[in-house]
């Protein structure tokens, strides 16, 4: 049916349910666009309305809940509904950053999976005219004893690397984990942080009718056709078959089109800038025109292709990478057109803003899609699933350990505590040369150029405790971000946030993404801190086995004077050790536990946000004092782990003689209870530090004294440094 033959007869849905199954559109919604047209949809108009109607672009699940979350602060120059977030860092300056899944594609083809998520990302932040300054990557994927998840986690791994090494952004940080609830769905998140002027952030906004709207970078091909669709449903035995959902990427372009980008975003009359990610050209074009509540006409003839025969439907809907839509005053092209030239990228000028609220696409003079845009980017009836929440599990019983010794060998070697090195050498960290601290840390720290300020960067989420309590183990994710942050003596400023759950139409799992996102509310409130971008991935499901619940929060933090930053190794022989932070009887969702193959259940570590909140400020505190020389934080192993660590990173071995705890040994050195910091200091400043700790009310207890070539803690474990390298270090 073409867009001239407008049918306005009562639709028939048994005669179109193969074809609403393929854009994943439900019965009452195709009724819903069919009262928005006044008709029914022609075949484009109809994947058009899918793509856009999809979990993945419209949210249509999870929008509601989202409304909780805080978006607003002093800092905040743009926050959630345009292509990243912006905050405030002084001089003139902005932080942009966003976080985003490719989950699917990347189960299917992890290379370009992988590759094309960092692209996407990338693209989001210099649409809002920011130069990308860092890249963080978020994996989890099913055990390596598999070929299956082996092949997806070595395809993932190379695809970033492939992709930020290309285009010359640094990979400074982020976090792998294994589980067996990952096997074949594997999650890959991708979070990037750029850096604009005040006056050189941009908006995804047409604004003006008669504006001359540009396609610029790659040829259109077929690749990711229905991309967006195939994102926002389950995987299943079908699912190989959309191989061509998965897009292509190219790096070198895309930093062509990067630095083009940057160079128009000085020129007059340059009024918007938007990537094509998901839905391609139909999200890109609906979007900056209804922002700026104008309509678009698009003439699908003159898009550059690199494939013969291709339909309007392929056009509108292909997810080819590397293109931007570009929106110029009249006046402005020619300039623009000079721009592109120069980086040898061309612009093919496919459209117009105009004043109709409508989005028309045209293919050979004539209309073959007409849509009012309100419906088509804001009218998906909303939903809500059924909601059933799991049975609170008791807390398992604490299984006595003869030899801690071993077991702190044992979970050093494991893949969910080991070096990282293997995984973050393959990517260049040093490029653009601003990276302080680079990958395997509690947070990156990235120098300002023109500055002498840093920005910290982390992502967090322990899936294991959001498994036995949504609530409290997204709470527990915001307070770890911030606590990493706060060890590198940078102050919190701000929140993204990945939302990775399985399929919402379950009861059980739609609890989880609402309890979830109530958690993240709350201690984002809690802290003072916006979240000013975020995505949401549902349906990471195959054969009914869904992820365990993966909410990921990234955050940014500011760092106001370089030379106050805090390392996270041990700095210097003689130097005394010290806990802050309270130790209690937890063991559930722990690493040892896992370790030795203990069902998950019972309560996660609890988490006071208010004892956070103060032990934060009284590190800060210390750290720009110049009382505390290391601060890293204890997490996932427990405190054992953590002093393992801190002797690693520093190079330098530690006795601690008399180490004892108010509860089971076990919980002591492998409990993960919350709110807890190891620091080192210079004997002289123990007064200063005790002083501070009692002034924030933050419990201090004496850990040991740094030096030597042995890891020493208590009777029970002396380790030569040495042998907790071999360790820690062992491969993949």
């Amino acid at each position: 049916m073409t867009g001239d033959q407008l049918s306005t007869t009562t639709p028939e849905l048994g005669v179109r349910r193969a074809q609403l199954d393929s854009v994943a559109l439900a019965d009452e919604e195709y009724r819903e666009i069919v009262r928005a047209l006044g008709r029914e949809p022609n075949d484009l108009e109809l994947g058009m309305f899918g793509a856009l109607w999809s979990e993945h672009c419209s949210y249509k699940t999870s929008k509601a809940l989202l409304r909780q979350l805080p978006t607003e602060g002093p800092n905040v120059l743009q926050g959630p509904g345009e292509n990243a977030g912006a905050v405030d860092i002084g001089d003139g300056l902005a932080a942009v950053f966003k976080i985003e899944s490719h989950n699917h594609p990347s189960a299917i083809e992890p290379y370009q999976g992988a590759a094309t998520g960092v692209g996407g990302i990338l693209r989001d932040v210099f649409a809002m005219g920011a130069r990308p300054i860092a890249i963080l990557d978020v994996l989890r994927f099913g055990p390596l004893d598999r070929d299956r998840n082996r092949h997806l986690f070595q395809g993932v791994v190379a695809g970033i690397g492939g992709y930020g090494n290309c285009f010359g952004c640094p990979t400074v940080g982020g976090e792998v984990y294994f589980d067996p609830a990952y096997t074949d769905n594997p999650i890959v998140n991708a979070m990037c942080v750029g850096l604009v002027s005040h006056e050189g952030l941009r908006r995804a906004r047409a604004d003006r009718a008669g504006d001359v709207v540009l396609l610029v970078g790659a040829d259109t091909g077929r690749d990711g056709i229905q991309g967006a669709t195939f994102a926002s449903v389950e995987m299943d035995e079908r699912s190989a078959s959309r191989r061509p959902a998965v897009q292509v990427g190219n790096p070198f372009l895309e930093k062509l089109l990067c630095e083009a980008c940057l160079v128009l975003n000085e020129l007059e009359g340059v009024t918007a800038t938007q990537d094509l990610g998901a839905a391609g050209l139909t999200s890109a074009a609906s979007e900056l025109a209804y922002r700026g509540r104008r309509g678009i006409d698009l003439e699908v003839d003159r898009v550059s292709r690199r494939e013969h025969g291709m339909s309007a439907y392929e056009v509108m809907l292909s997810e080819s990478q590397e293109r931007m839509l570009v929106v110029v005053r009249p006046a402005a092209e020619a300039a623009a057109r000079d721009v592109f030239e120069h980086f040898e990228l061309h612009a093919d000028r496919i459209g117009t803003i105009t004043g109709s609220g409508r989005i028309r696409v045209r293919e050979g003079g004539a209309v073959v899609g007409d849509m009012p845009l309100k419906a088509l980017v804001d009218g998906v009836p909303s939903r809500s699933p059924a909601v059933e929440f799991a049975d609170k599990h008791p807390s398992p019983p604490m299984p006595s350990i003869a030899e801690p010794e071993a077991i702190l060998l044992d979970l050093l070697a494991s893949p969910n505590l080991k070096s990282r090195r293997p995984i973050y050498r393959t990517y260049d960290h040093q490029v653009q040369d601003n990276t302080v601290i680079g990958p395997g840390f509690d947070a990156a720290l990235l120098r300002v150029p023109g500055t002498n300020k840093g920005l910290a960067l982390t992502t967090d989420g322990n899936p294991w405790y959001v498994a036995l309590d949504p609530y409290d183990g997204t709470r527990a994710a915001v307070a770890e971000a911030a606590r990493n942050i706060a060890c590198t003596g940078a102050r919190p400023l701000a929140v993204t946030n990945c939302l990775n759950f399985g399929n919402p139409d379950r009861p059980s799992i739609f609890a989880q993404l609402q309890e979830s996102v109530r958690g993240l509310a709350d201690a984002c409130r809690a802290f003072e801190l916006p979240v000013v971008s975020g995505n949401v991935s549902l349906y990471n499901e195959t054969s009914e086995r869904n992820i365990l619940p993966t909410p990921v929060i990234g955050m940014v933090g500011l760092l106001d004077d370089l030379s106050k930053r805090c390392p996270a190794g041990f700095q210097e022989d003689g130097d005394l050790v010290f806990l802050l932070g309270e130790t209690r009887d937890e063991l559930a969702g722990s690493q040892y536990l896992q370790l030795l193959g203990a069902r998950l259940k019972g309560r996660p570590p609890s988490v006071s946000l208010e004892m956070e909140r103060r032990l934060q400020s009284a590190l800060l505190d210390s750290i720009a004092a110049g009382v505390v020389r290391s601060a890293h934080d204890v997490s996932d192993g427990g405190l054992l782990i953590a002093l393992a660590e801190s002797a690693l990173f520093g190079r330098r071995g530690l006795k601690c003689p008399n180490v004892t705890g108010a509860m089971s040994r076990e919980a002591f050195f492998f409990g993960e209870s919350l709110g807890r910091v190891i620091v080192s200091i210079a004997p002289r400043q123990v007064p200063d530090l005790q002083r501070l700790m009692v002034h924030h009310q933050i419990p201090i207890h004496a850990m040991g004294v740094v030096g030597g070539e042995n890891f020493q803690v208590g009777s029970d474990v002396r380790v030569p440094l040495d042998t907790l390298r071999q360790a820690w270090e062992t491969a993949f």
